[in-house]
């Protein structure tokens, strides 16, 4: 019999698609906060907290948490001139794009690349941008690192080329520091012929001048749905608390904040259709908000399921507790106490909390990569059955909150 395994966990045929998606997901994220959590403060002694939220390349935001010093000295290491942050920056001037793409596809590419230019986008295309003398991998360095959208043109010949690839390793990079917009477009290409890492995303056809026009509206933000009107439902003028989301959204994180039981992962199960029904929102507006939640979700197209990291964000806004405040208790308590239980049911105990308190806390270490894996898949109170705590990484945790 054939077993099929990904990353040392056997996995369905059927499966081994999101297998990919998440093996590859993981081994970035684990890249990006290797490089983040290691930069100090050497006047305090201060690491970074670095989060990672989303399961797949279209959703995968990225925060770093640190006092004012720290962020600062983040941003200069990692040549960054703006704040880090779960929201992209507008970009000042015109879109900026670098294009990639194969010699074999010179022709198509240098239409798009004629296109874009022509039409007010600022385009990197080799043909124009390389000189003879000049450094190659200089150039290209150039002009990865000066663009706010990348664009890659994905066709039969272009998909196995190295460079192509190390070209997308690095704008994928670029994507989930917030810096650019990933933009893979197709030509004579099947969608399930897509690398696994861009299976979850959109990738248009380019096969004529329509398909290019409407690749350069998307470049320019220029939507042809209407604005976002407020719900009818008294509900949505309630949800105003300052979370940097808009009120739909706001509308649909208070929702589950407040029909939660426990505060973890799938609680409470329910579609978008009755989401919308109970939230006072159109369907439309509904899906709309779980978009611009998505990293908090693992299904918004027909289903709201709902992640236990919800909670350890929004509960702030609408409990009488702060996650964060909790967890640097929970943490404190793990490393000053040899003895302190490892037990969710007994921690909660101890705490006098109901396992709705506890979760978003614990919830708040493990996303932060402060506690060791429990996952309570068979627990309907616990989002952690056990709650260990990594020594090492609690400390430098702790050094700037306490």
């Amino acid at each position: 019999m054939i077993h099929f395994e990904v990353n040392g966990k056997r996995v369905k045929p059927g499966d081994i698609g999101d297998a990919l998606m998440r093996a590859a997901v993981e081994s970035i994220a684990a890249q990006i906060r290797d490089n983040i959590s290691t930069i100090r403060d050497p006047e305090t002694g201060e690491f970074p907290t670095v989060v990672i939220r989303g399961d797949s390349l279209d959703n995968l935001q990225m925060h770093v948490e640190g006092s004012p010093e720290l962020i600062a000295l983040v941003r200069q290491r990692m040549g960054q001139d703006e704040e880090l942050d779960l929201e992209e920056q507008t970009p000042e001037g015109p879109p900026r794009v670098f294009l990639s793409y194969t010699s074999d596809d010179a022709e198509l590419a240098g239409r798009i690349a004629t296109a874009l230019q022509e039409h007010g986008i600022d385009t990197w295309w080799d043909r124009w941008c390389i000189s003879t003398g000049d450094s190659l991998r200089q150039k290209i360095d150039e002009g990865l690192g000066d663009c706010t959208h990348f664009l890659v043109l994905l066709t039969p010949q272009s998909v196995g080329k190295p460079w192509v690839n190390q070209e997308m390793d690095a704008g994928l990079v670029r994507k989930l520091g917030n810096k650019c917009r990933f933009l893979p477009v197709r030509h004579k290409l099947p969608a399930r012929d897509l690398p696994p890492l861009l299976s979850g995303m959109h990738a248009p056809e380019i096969s004529d001048d329509g398909d290019i026009s409407q690749l350069i509206t998307d470049i320019h933000g220029i939507s042809r749905k209407p604005k976002l009107g407020p719900a009818p439902h008294s509900k949505a003028s309630e949800a105003s608390a300052e979370t940097g989301y808009s009120a739909a959204a706001n509308t649909v994180a208070r929702f589950f904040v407040e029909n939660t039981k426990y505060g973890r992962f799938g609680d409470p199960m329910i579609d978008v259709e009755p989401l919308a029904e109970k939230t006072g929102m159109t369907v439309d507006d509904a899906k709309d908000a779980l978009y611009e939640l998505s990293a908090f979700f693992k299904d918004t197209k027909r289903h709201a399921l709902v992640t236990a990291s919800l909670f350890a964000e929004f509960d702030r806004y609408w409990k009488p507790w702060d996650p964060r405040e909790d967890a640097v208790k929970l943490a404190a308590d793990i490393m000053n106490d040899p003895e302190f239980p490892a037990d969710s049911q007994t921690i909660a105990e101890l705490y006098e909390w109901e396992p709705r308190r506890l979760n978003p806390a614990a919830t708040y270490l493990f996303e932060r990569g402060m506690l060791v894996e429990y996952k309570a898949l068979n627990s309907r109170e616990f989002e952690l059955f056990r709650i260990v705590g990594k020594p090492d990484e609690l400390r430098r945790f702790l050094k700037g909150r306490q």
